[in-house]
């Protein structure tokens, strides 16, 4: 989304988050969400739940690898392990 969409401030400094933003972020009700000011700006940034980490445990690969005294591995022997480190 590139488009900028802009809100009004409440006197209660209450600020919506407009509909379009929030699909496009999956915000709900109770969506955790951080704030930082820099440079005379204000970025807002969606927290990960517990179930985004636990989604983001599930891609680490899980495999026996055989690293030697040099820190070499044979990466024919652990195929997933070489993806991941030159992939991320």
């Amino acid at each position: 989304m590139d488009n900028a969409l802009t809100g009004k401030m409440s006197q209660k400094g209450q600020v919506v988050i407009p509909a379009p933003i929030r699909r496009a972020l999956g915000l709900q009700k109770g969506t955790k969400v951080s704030f930082e000011v820099k440079n005379n700006e204000i970025r807002i940034k969606k927290l990960p739940t517990a179930l985004d980490w636990a989604n983001l445990v599930k891609e680490i690969p899980v495999e026996d690898v055989e690293i030697d005294e040099n820190g070499h591995y044979d990466s024919k022997k652990s195929p997933d392990f070489q993806d991941w480190m030159v992939n991320g």
